[in-house]
C-alpha cells in the first residue's frame, strides 16, 4: 500500500514538473519575439553606437580608433550646448501642457457625454497621421503671408509674427505642434487609468459632500497617478528626441535653425550630412545620458506622489 502511494506521489510530482516545464517553455516562446526585437533593434545598435562614439569615421565607411577625442570636442562645441539648451527649453515648454491637456481631455471624455467615441477618435487622429503630413499642414498654418493663424490674428487687429523663420517664435511654433501631436495618445493612456477607478470611491465622496473639484483632487488624481507617471516619463523621453517637426518645418538656411535645432537634429547633421558618424554617436550618447539621469531622478521621487 505504501509503495503504491509513493508511486502515485512520484507520478503526480512528475506531472507537476512537466506542467511547470511546459508553462515556462510557452512563456519563453511567447516572450521571444519581443526579446529578439528588443535585442536586434535596441540593445545591439546601442552597443554599436557607444563603440562608434570612440572612433573617427571617414569616407566609404572607414574608421579608426580616436579614444575620447569625440567627447573632448563635444564638451567644447558651442553648437552642442546650444542644441542642448534648445532641447531642454522645448521639453520645459511642452511637458506641462501635454500633461495638463491630456488629463483634462481624458477626464472630460470619461464622462457620460453624447458622441464621446467620436471625440476620442478625433483627439487620437494626430497619432495615426503621417509626421510629414502633419508638419506640412502646420507649416502652412504658420505661414506668415497666407497662413490661417496669422489671418485669424489679423481679423482682431494683430499682426502675426513669422512663426517658422523668426528665432524668437520658431521654437514656440515647434512646441505647439509637439503638444497637439502628443495629447491624443496620452489621453488614451490616462483614459484607461481613469476607467480602472472603482465608482464606489466617487459615491463615497459624494455622500461625504465632496463636489466635482474636490473629487478630482482627492480621488481621481491620486488613483490615476500610476498612469500619469507613465505618461510623464514617456512624454519627457519623447520630447528629448524631437527631430521630425524641426527637420520638416524649419528651413536649413533659416536664421531660426540655430535656435530650434535639437540634439537629435545635430546628431543627424553630423552623422548623415557631414558623414562624421563617430561625432554624431558621441552626441547621441550625451542625449542618452541626460535622459537616463532625468528618468533616474523621476524614479526616485515617484514614491512621494504615486498611489498604487
Amino acid at each position: 500500500m505504501a509503495i503504491a502511494l509513493n508511486k502515485r506521489k512520484v507520478k503526480s510530482t512528475a506531472k507537476l514538473k512537466n506542467a511547470k516545464h511546459n508553462e515556462w517553455m510557452w512563456g519563453y516562446i511567447l516572450v521571444a519575439p519581443t526579446v529578439i526585437g528588443l535585442l536586434i533593434l535596441n540593445i545591439i545598435p546601442l552597443i554599436q553606437t557607444f563603440i562608434l562614439s570612440f572612433q573617427k569615421t571617414g569616407d566609404f565607411g572607414s574608421s579608426q580608433w580616436a579614444g575620447f577625442e569625440n567627447y573632448k570636442r563635444l564638451f567644447s562645441d558651442p553648437a552642442v550646448w546650444q542644441a542642448t539648451g534648445n532641447t531642454l527649453k522645448y521639453v520645459l515648454m511642452v511637458i506641462p501642457f501635454i500633461i495638463i491637456f491630456s488629463l483634462l481631455v481624458a477626464v472630460l471624455l470619461n464622462q457620460k457625454i453624447k458622441g464621446k467615441s467620436i471625440y476620442r477618435v478625433i483627439y487620437f487622429l494626430p497619432m495615426v497621421a503621417a509626421p510629414a503630413a502633419v508638419a506640412m499642414v502646420w507649416k502652412w498654418l504658420f505661414n506668415s503671408e497666407f497662413g490661417l493663424i496669422n489671418y485669424l490674428l489679423s481679423l482682431i487687429g494683430i499682426q502675426g509674427p513669422q512663426w517658422v523663420s523668426d528665432p524668437n517664435f520658431a521654437l514656440i511654433a515647434i512646441a505647439i505642434v509637439g503638444i497637439w501631436s502628443a495629447v491624443g495618445y496620452n489621453m488614451i493612456l490616462l483614459l484607461a487609468g481613469l476607467q480602472e477607478i472603482p465608482k464606489d470611491y466617487y459615491e463615497a465622496a459624494s455622500i461625504d459632500g465632496a463636489g466635482s473639484i474636490r473629487q478630482f483632487f482627492s480621488v481621481t488624481l491620486p488613483l490615476v497617478s500610476p498612469s500619469l507617471y507613465f505618461v510623464m516619463v514617456t512624454s519627457i523621453i519623447s520630447a528629448f528626441q524631437v527631430f521630425d517637426v524641426i527637420f520638416m518645418m524649419i528651413d536649413k538656411t533659416s536664421m531660426a535653425i540655430e535656435s530650434t535645432q535639437s540634439l537629435v537634429y545635430l546628431f543627424y547633421q553630423h552623422s548623415f550630412t557631414v558623414n562624421d558618424k563617430g561625432y554624431g554617436s558621441a552626441i547621441i550618447m550625451l542625449l542618452l545620458a541626460i535622459i537616463m539621469v532625468i528618468t533616474f531622478i523621476q524614479s526616485k521621487i515617484e514614491k512621494k506622489w504615486l498611489h498604487y
